[in-house]
């Protein structure tokens, strides 16, 4: 009813009856505000859901009545499922604390309050900045943390040191790394930690194929074919350790990690590597693009990523570009694996052989790629 009466009023809107279909539009939130606040029940149990459903009707049937069908399905569509999910929403919300509606909000601000606002085009040396694509590699890059987080939040506690080191190894395998070693060499842990250890990394390797596809989209097929193999033993290794070991309860990831001032760290970062690929493209060659795409890689592999996808296609070539960047991974992977010994003393011995093995495809495939290119 309150779908048809708002469909009328916007029927008769549209035929230049403006105050009438105002005085429509009011009369029925008026009725649907004095139900509401003559229920009893709302005393000892506030639930203003079926007030609020019933004002998004009155504007779905208004959209429609003006002509604008389409938009209004869509609005009731989107109504009907929420109410359908409504148990489910409580759930989620209460389960919320105070971290994580601060982990929501630095997240919003990152991509909701800033990005739209920031201008597009050629600025700084060498024409090198963008600031809204700039702004965009960190809303990407804070995305993939912002999802752990979520996901540990709402999975990680129950499914112990496995969900622990996928999740993480979604923002922070070598976080990751050292917090299960560390677990392991002061003999708190459950027996799961190799295998976390080892899973954590084959998600870093999976991670780090969807940031080039999304932001150096023509590296994409020569970087798969390099780090392919090593994704593969490495996610095999894992599974294996996992299969051999008793199930435990394991640490949460490493905590929030949404925070602003490392974002604009991050963007400062991106912002400098732009230049420096500027320049180095207009005085050395593709070896030398390369080089600095170790360098910088060494330092943050997202950085890397970035400024290679930045680089015009003629500047270095997409197998050596993609060599350069798996050679940062492995760069990477030596840390991880000092991590594991140094913290996991003999109790990480499997952990830091599965490691050694995913390192060495990882190696193999370099250095196949290195011999096609010279």
């Amino acid at each position: 009813m309150l779908g048809l009466l708002s469909g009328v009023a916007g029927l008769v809107g549209s035929l230049g009856q403006a105050l009438a279909a105002g005085t429509l539009i009011a009369g029925a939130a008026t009725i649907l505000c004095i139900g509401y606040w003559n229920r009893p029940d709302l005393v000892t149990r506030p639930d203003a859901t079926s007030p609020v459903a019933g004002i998004a009707t009155l504007g779905l049937g208004f959209l429609a009545g003006i002509g604008d069908p389409a938009l209004a399905i869509v609005g009731a569509t989107l109504v009907t499922l929420i109410l359908a999910l409504k148990e489910e929403v409580h759930g989620f919300v209460g389960k919320l604390d105070e971290e994580d509606v601060k982990a929501l909000a630095r997240f919003a601000v990152i991509a909701g309050a800033v990005l739209p606002f920031l201008p597009s085009g050629d600025y700084g040396p060498y024409g090198a900045w963008d600031p809204r694509k700039l702004w965009l590699v960190v809303v990407l890059v804070t995305g993939f943390s912002f999802l752990g987080y979520v996901a540990n939040r709402a999975f990680g506690a129950r499914h112990g040191t496995i969900a622990t080191a996928v999740i993480g190894g979604l923002y922070s395998s070598t976080a990751v790394t050292q917090s299960l070693a560390q677990r392991l060499g002061s003999g708190e842990g459950g027996g799961a930690e190799p295998a976390g250890i080892a899973l954590a990394s084959a998600v870093m390797y999976l991670r780090v194929t969807v940031l080039v596809g999304l932001l150096a989209t023509r590296l994409l097929v020569p970087f798969i074919m390099i780090i392919a193999p090593a994704l593969v033993i490495g996610a095999a290794a894992g599974l294996w350790l996992f299969r051999k070991a008793p199930r435990s309860e394991g640490p949460a990831p490493p905590g929030n990690p949404i925070a602003l001032l490392p974002a604009f760290g991050f963007v400062l970062f991106v912002a400098l590597a732009a230049v420096a690929g500027a320049w180095a493209q207009g005085r050395f060659g593709q070896e030398g693009l390369a080089v600095l795409l170790l360098i910088i890689g060494t330092m943050d592999v997202d950085v890397a990523i970035v400024t290679a996808g930045g680089l015009p296609h003629e500047a270095i070539g997409e197998l050596f570009a993609a060599t350069a960047l798996a050679g940062t991974i492995l760069a990477n992977m030596f840390v991880k694996l000092g991590i594991t010994i140094v913290y996991g003393r003999s109790k990480g011995a499997t952990a830091a052989i599965a490691l050694g093995a995913s390192m060495g495809a990882l190696a193999a495939s370099i250095g196949v790629a290195l011999m096609m290119l010279w």
